[in-house]
């Protein structure tokens, strides 16, 4: 009896973990509206929690050999500065539950990378479900550029930022049990930081500090370096280790539901019955690609 309500609260974590990162996508739109960029953005939050993680994790500096080095630099690349830019850009030009709902796409995209590169095999339910996410996708970028007369562009780069997530998940897999959970975390943030000094070299970082006092953007950075970055990992992590992987994988479809509503209430965002059954389909699809 104990056992089992221990494993219900390891799964109201993980629910509470992704309905956290659900309202990610809210609080970097209303960042966006207050004079931050797409890169700022990423490199704030990112510097929050390596600075966070560095008081936990800070006894290893590199990895076994070089090879291992440039693969967590090629993380920090995919999973952290070309994702969040290409995500932070999308929510410049389109709604951020149609960003959520595509980035959403992540795993069908991975099952793709892996087959092509990877070499593993694509099963029958992968390939259906492909289709059926793709049909949601050709709904939800309807519902942008036609209903909404919005920019396709962002629909694009939600895409692009899946297909990032894709590779850094393949990359991930080999280092996979050769190095602590805690200290992949770092290097991705550390060099998710680094990769920016080329954009700096030519679009210096401007420190805009009559934007970073307001308390409206102080308060969203901190939430989005602090708890979205640093404390959801931890939790996500635990609930992982208690109920699995695959249990705390499938949680992850209510994440765009969570930012439709959350959107509709802060960013007063339209909600179509062209978005809803582009969720239906874009949320069932990788559901059943993954079964």
């Amino acid at each position: 009896m104990g056992q089992n309500k221990s494993l219900v609260f390891y799964h109201i974590l993980a629910v509470l973990t992704i309905i956290i990162w659900g309202t990610t996508f809210v609080s970097t739109k209303v960042l966006l509206q207050n004079g931050l960029d797409p890169v700022e953005i990423m490199f704030y939050r990112f510097a929050i929690a390596y600075v966070c993680i560095l008081f936990i994790s800070h006894n290893r500096l590199w990895a076994n050999s070089w090879k291992d080095e440039g693969l967590l630099f090629l993380l920090g690349i995919t999973g952290g500065s070309l994702y969040f830019i290409a995500e932070n850009t999308a929510l410049q030009y389109t709604q951020a539950s149609n960003v959520a709902l595509l980035v959403c796409t992540a795993p069908l995209f991975t099952a793709l990378v892996s087959h092509w590169f990877g070499k593993e095999p694509l099963h029958k339910n992968t390939l259906k479900g492909g289709f059926v996410g793709l049909i949601g996708v050709a709904l939800v970028v309807f519902n942008g550029s036609v209903l909404l007369e919005i920019n396709p562009l962002g629909d694009f780069l939600s895409l692009a930022s899946a297909a990032m997530w894709a590779f850094y998940c393949l990359i991930l897999k080999r280092l996979e049990g050769r190095y602590p959970t805690l200290y992949i975390t770092r290097k991705v943030f550390a060099y998710g930081i680094l990769s920016l000094v080329f954009y700096f070299l030519f679009y210096p970082l401007e420190i805009k500090t009559d934007i970073l006092l307001r308390p409206v953007v102080s308060y969203n950075l901190l939430f989005l370096g602090i708890v979205a970055s640093m404390v959801c990992f931890f939790t996500y992590n635990i609930a992982v280790k208690h109920i699995g992987a695959i249990k705390a994988i499938n949680y992850g479809y209510i994440q765009p539901l969570v930012t439709m509503v959350t959107s509709a209430i802060v960013l007063s965002e339209t909600i179509t019955v062209a978005s809803l059954i582009g969720a239906v389909f874009i949320i069932g699809g990788v559901y059943w690609a993954e079964k």
